[in-house]
């Protein structure tokens, strides 16, 4: 039996890898094909594409600006989601709170937050609180991402520890634990099983969020896509592979959550 349960838990990962892995083969048969019915009507240059991914000097790789802009939207991503979980995990606590007050500053909080567009709020805190605290607009964009983001990384939170059973808190407390203690140790453990495809979900949004910053003047991946179009005219070249870079982010983020999510299951 246990000689069965290992193969079956082998065969549900290898199901949650070779399924985004077989979406970006499909996606690449479909860029293949387009790239071919269209060779009669448009003359392809991805020879001059390559150079702004990077070039070899003397046998030392230099990078080009393209790779440069993967650094800032990686480093950007991962700040944005630190913030989103801070925020986010403060946000649902204080919905979750005995306190009037802070559930009332909580809902037209996270109301606010979800119910406007983001490219409005990066603009919002780029403008108006940047210039007063005194930051660039990286953090600004950081500031903005992981505020919005973390609005919905808040409900994400609350509906899982909601999700726990009321039993589980009454074991606890009999036991003579502290609230704070059960719910570090008890309830919380619990409640990210069951966000964990949410969460995942999340940061894919957040990885494409990123691409708004250009508008903030932020130097990420889009912003030096449209600025090396602006310079060569190679649109399709380089939109393609700005696509392809985020397909590869975001699938790199949900094949570990889906393994992780099917090894909780099994």
């Amino acid at each position: 039996m246990p000689d069965r349960c290992v193969v079956f838990a082998r065969r549900e990962r290898l199901k949650a890898l070779w399924r985004p892995v077989l979406l970006l083969a499909l996606m690449l048969a479909l860029v293949l094909w387009f790239m071919d019915t269209a060779s009669e009507q448009y003359r392809w240059q991805w020879y001059r594409v390559w150079r702004f991914v990077g070039v070899w000097e003397e046998g030392v790789f230099q990078p080009g600006p393209l790779l440069e802009a993967l650094g800032v939207t990686l480093k950007l991503t991962l700040a944005s989601l630190a913030l989103s979980l801070f925020s986010g995990a403060l946000f649902a606590g204080m919905r979750l709170s005995a306190s009037p007050v802070a559930r009332t500053l909580s809902f037209f909080t996270l109301g606010a937050l979800r119910n406007t567009p983001l490219l409005m709020q990066l603009f919002m805190v780029y403008f108006v609180v940047a210039p007063v605290i005194g930051v660039g607009p990286f953090w600004a964009a950081v500031i903005s991402l992981g505020l919005f983001e973390g609005a919905y990384v808040a409900e994400i939170f609350r509906a899982g520890v909601m999700g726990v059973p009321r039993g589980q808190w009454e074991a606890a407390l009999s036991l003579g634990m502290p609230v704070r203690l059960a719910a570090r140790d008890v309830i919380v453990p619990q409640a990210m099983r069951q966000v964990l495809p949410a969460l995942a979900g999340q940061l894919v949004s957040l990885v494409k969020d990123t691409s708004l910053v250009s508008a903030i003047a932020v130097a990420d991946l889009t912003m030096r896509t449209r600025v090396i179009i602006t310079d060569t005219f190679l649109s399709f070249e380089m939109w393609l592979l700005a696509a392809a870079v985020y397909l590869v982010l975001t699938s790199l983020v949900s094949i570990p959550a889906r393994l992780l999510e099917r090894k909780e299951h099994i």
